[in-house]
């Protein structure tokens, strides 16, 4: 069977531009109903079910702020609740009196004792007080003080461990030796839990007037040796010339 197109190109144009035209409204409808499809799901996701959560949600706050306000001592389990969480700040900085005994054996020279020590951790401050054998070993004992170092690793360097190193009374006895007191400040940082610092650097040799033999104190034994010496010496001289004048005449 033979069929023959009697339409116009024109014709035939036509047709093709209005099937193109009701296949685009077509798809401008679908993505329009798509579009506000869409924007009622939006609307009733922010109009309700939000809504709703944050209802849920504003109940649920004040149900639990009802039942703490309920809760019987509540301001007091708080403080306790706080001052816990503040115990190991205050546990790092207590300083670590337990090497105060370490430090003494190091610096307390043989032949000296200690009769009381007062240490002041808020203010880095200690005194020592006590008595010894003569007012050289007291010197010495200064010097120890005023020359002892620390270190808070084995390589870093060296820091003086105390301060002010003030010797505030003494006197001395033939019958029972020498007593004392001194006071000084000491570096915080030997105590510190911070640092891992078990003994001290005394040094073993102290350019100072109590190794030169020259110590800050003349002993009064020596000074009245000198003094009986000089006037055993005065008395023979004088004895001595008045033999002679005896002699001569």
């Amino acid at each position: 069977m033979i069929q023959f197109n009697l339409l116009p190109d024109v014709k035939l144009a036509y047709v093709k531009a209005n099937k193109t035209k009701q296949a685009v409204v077509l798809i401008s409808i679908v993505a329009a109903a798509a579009t506000l499809g869409i924007m009622l799901l939006l609307l009733v996701s922010v109009k309700v079910v939000q809504a709703k959560h944050i209802t849920s949600l504003n109940n649920q706050i004040t149900s639990a702020t009802t039942q703490l306000q309920n809760t019987p001592n509540l301001t007091k389990i708080l403080t306790i609740q706080n001052q816990l969480g503040t115990l190991t700040g205050l546990h790092n900085q207590k300083p670590v009196a337990s090497r105060l005994t370490n430090y003494v054996s190091e610096l307390v020279p043989a032949q000296a004792t200690i009769s009381n020590l007062t240490v002041d951790f808020s203010l880095n401050t200690w005194s020592i007080s006590g008595s010894a054998d003569n007012l050289s070993t007291v010197d010495k004992f200064v010097d120890t003080l005023k020359f002892a170092t620390y270190q808070t690793t084995p390589k870093s360097p060296e820091l003086n461990a105390f301060s002010s190193v003030i010797l505030s009374s003494f006197s001395y006895s033939t019958s029972s030796g020498a007593t004392y007191q001194i006071t000084a400040k000491f570096d915080p940082s030997i105590f510190n839990t911070a640092y891992n610092i078990s003994s001290l650097n005394i040094k073993t040799q102290i350019t100072t007037r109590s190794v030169l033999n020259q110590p800050l104190f003349q002993q009064p034994s020596n000074t009245s040796s000198s003094t009986s010496s000089s006037s055993s010496t005065s008395s023979s001289s004088g004895t001595s010339t008045n033999s002679t004048n005896g002699t001569g005449q």
